[in-house]
């Protein structure tokens, strides 16, 4: 455990330091695009924060190389090598397209390529553990083909939510934890020790995430771009694909005694299949929406808009760190949620816990839905917002906002009355704020609906739900 906490010390160490000096280089590169009308930011951030991140990958790589105990994850296993060729292969990906935009298809391509290479070096899926039938070996192409697949999916999908400062770092952080403790617990309760690669992978990811945020937390300073949210999307899938497809579920000996105890005793054996959905269950949703959204209105799945969830918090009335903090809470409840199911799948106490949360997550999402009537005594305990004084200016501003007159506008002078373009509003309003990935947005080339989705050249202004 010391090895793993210094490994990931040392990456986000190296993450945070090398984050300042590529921001200038970013901003000297010139990349620094324009605002679009989805951004929620309202000055050009540079970008290219994958940059760092990718050196606080290797960073912690090369130190666990030379680890007593770590170094052995290395010398049997050819999965590290695996990642850094794949990682190495889509980041190079991301920084072109956060410099100059690359195409869609070719962005696609890539990322079959590196999941590929990752498959040609060993890491891959070898046999999936199907519950009531056990582990079932797959061909050599239906392990590719899965792989490929699951590290798609989820390379767009932490793109996804790369919508708001901090949030697909946050997040990824959080799955990466909760990863994490799974890892450790099947290499080091089980003595598995085809579990360690996926430990140390988690590890290193959590402090590629650590080491970014403070840079990235709103207001960034930086943002990530796809040469990061594809490369954390990466590291997160291997992961993934390391614990599901290389441990032997027979080794956990767990498969004794009656049915029904065969059954809870082999749950820890099925969580690999489910836990890399939980851990991106919320960006995973979200892509999906998108995409029946997109194709409900007849436009591509990959066009960019505004409707993604951490929008719909903005347009509800959430700030921005309080719609960040929201979609940290619901990822945690999932991902962690998991975990726990996996140590004691038969306590009712869980089961209880898990909708009482779900309760609090669901109250929190409403809260700016309504104004509670909070009592004198109360006042001073609330946010201002809540207070009975502020309350009533706010209506009378309301109320004397449509008494403005036009007419005298128009009478002005022949500028006014002339016809012109409407001023647009400010971009990081309610109302317009946001992007498809809005905390890594620019005009051309800029991270954006997807990982493999087109940029909007669009500078109009457009309300969520309605047609580019």
């Amino acid at each position: 455990m010391r090895e793993y906490l210094l490994t990931l010390c040392v990456t986000a160490a190296v993450t945070y330091l090398l984050t300042g000096p590529v921001r200038k280089f970013a901003i000297a590169a010139g990349a620094m695009p324009e605002i679009r009308a989805r951004d929620v930011h309202r000055e050009p951030t540079p970008r290219l924060g994958g940059i760092a991140m990718f050196g606080g990958l290797c960073a912690g790589l090369l130190v666990a190389a030379h680890l007593t105990n770590l170094k052995d994850v290395f010398e049997v296993s050819n999965e590290p090598r695996a990642l850094l060729s794949g990682a190495g292969l889509i980041w190079l990906l991301g920084v072109l397209d956060d410099k100059w935009g690359v195409d869609a298809l070719i962005k696609l391509g890539g990322q079959m390529i590196a999941a590929g290479v990752m498959v040609l070096q060993g890491l891959t899926i070898l046999w999936l553990p199907v519950p009531g039938v056990g582990p079932v070996s797959l061909t050599p192409w239906q392990g590719t083909l899965l792989t490929v697949a699951l590290v798609v999916i989820t390379i767009n999908a932490v793109n996804f939510v790369d919508g708001l400062d901090g949030l697909a770092s946050g997040m990824v952080c959080i799955a990466a934890a909760a990863f994490f403790m799974y890892a450790y617990r099947i290499w080091y309760g089980y003595g598995l020790e085809a579990a360690a690669p996926a430990t140390l992978f988690a590890a290193v990811l959590m402090g590629m995430c650590l080491g970014f945020l403070p840079h990235n937390a709103h207001p960034a300073r930086i943002f990530m771009g796809d040469s990061g949210s594809m490369l954390i999307g990466l590291v997160l899938a291997a992961g993934a694909i390391s614990i599901t497809g290389q441990v032997d579920p027979d080794a956990m000996k767990l498969f004794e005694g009656s049915e029904q105890a065969a059954v809870h005793a082999t749950v820890p054996v099925y969580i690999p299949l489910l836990l890399p959905l939980t851990v991106i269950a919320v960006p995973f949703a979200d892509l999906v929406l998108a995409i029946v959204r997109r194709t409900w209105r007849g436009q591509s799945p990959f066009a960019a808009d505004r409707g993604h969830l951490h929008h719909r918090l903005l347009e509800i009335g959430h700030s921005h760190s309080r719609a960040v903090l929201i979609m940290y809470f619901w990822s945690a409840l999932i991902a962690f949620g998991a975990v726990a199911y996996s140590v004691n799948s038969a306590g009712v106490w869980f089961v209880l816990a898990i909708v009482a949360l779900s309760g609090v997550g669901l109250v929190l999402l409403l809260l700016p839905r309504f104004t509670p009537r909070v009592p004198g005594w109360a006042e001073a305990f609330v946010p201002p917002r809540y207070r009975r004084a502020n309350r009533i200016a706010r209506a009378e501003r309301g109320a004397e906002a449509p008494a403005e007159p036009v007419a005298a506008t128009a009478g002005a002078g022949s500028a006014a009355s002339e016809p012109g373009p409407a001023e647009p509003e400010p971009v990081g309003s309610g109302r317009h704020g946001g992007a498809s990935n809005g905390a890594s947005g620019g005009a051309n080339g800029v991270n954006g609906a997807t990982a493999i989705g087109d940029r909007s050249r669009f500078t109009h202004r457009r309300r969520i739900g309605t047609p580019q």
